[in-house]
């Protein structure tokens, strides 16, 4: 797998040692800084007609805490409502951010290229994230896994 970095600071290998043990995409990835005006956030993207993952850090890094949606139930009753189930994360540093936006967009690629799904299911996306990307060895296992709203999350067990 291509990995890039134009993070100053950061070098190639450095994201290739921080994105080690996750399953691969034969996709480049590249790592770019994301400069925000109040306070850091999670962003990246998974660019299908270009072959390319982009993952973003937060510059000027430091530790923050993100809201993950990763299950919702429809309410009963009119319209269409949902109840959201989330977990708040602790981004700790830029190994952190950089393998849990990798899995979120890996886990878009292998709907759209591997099993030829729509590739906008979010919550099964953040599903997967939320319970590997601190793990040191994820598989393709671990992502059909995350297609059934079952299973452990990673905090959990």
């Amino acid at each position: 797998m291509v990995t890039r970095s134009e993070l100053s600071g950061y070098s190639d290998a450095d994201a290739m040692r921080a994105l080690e043990g996750l399953p691969r995409s034969d996709y480049t990835v590249v790592i770019k800084p994301l400069r925000y005006r109040t306070h850091p956030h999670l962003a990246a993207r998974c660019e299908f007609e270009d072959r390319r993952i982009v993952l973003q850090v937060p510059i000027p890094f430091r530790p923050f805490k993100e809201p993950v949606i990763f299950a919702a139930r429809r309410k009963r009753g009119e319209g269409m409502r949902f109840a959201w189930a989330s977990e708040t994360v602790v981004f700790r540093g830029r190994r952190d951010v950089l393998r849990f936006l990798y899995c979120h967009e890996w886990m878009h690629w292998y709907l759209h290229e591997v099993l030829g799904k729509a590739s906008a299911a979010e919550t099964a996306c953040d599903r997967f994230a939320l319970r590997n990307f601190r793990r040191r060895d994820v598989t393709t296992e671990d992502a059909d896994e995350a297609l059934t709203r079952r299973g452990r999350l990673a905090s959990r067990g």
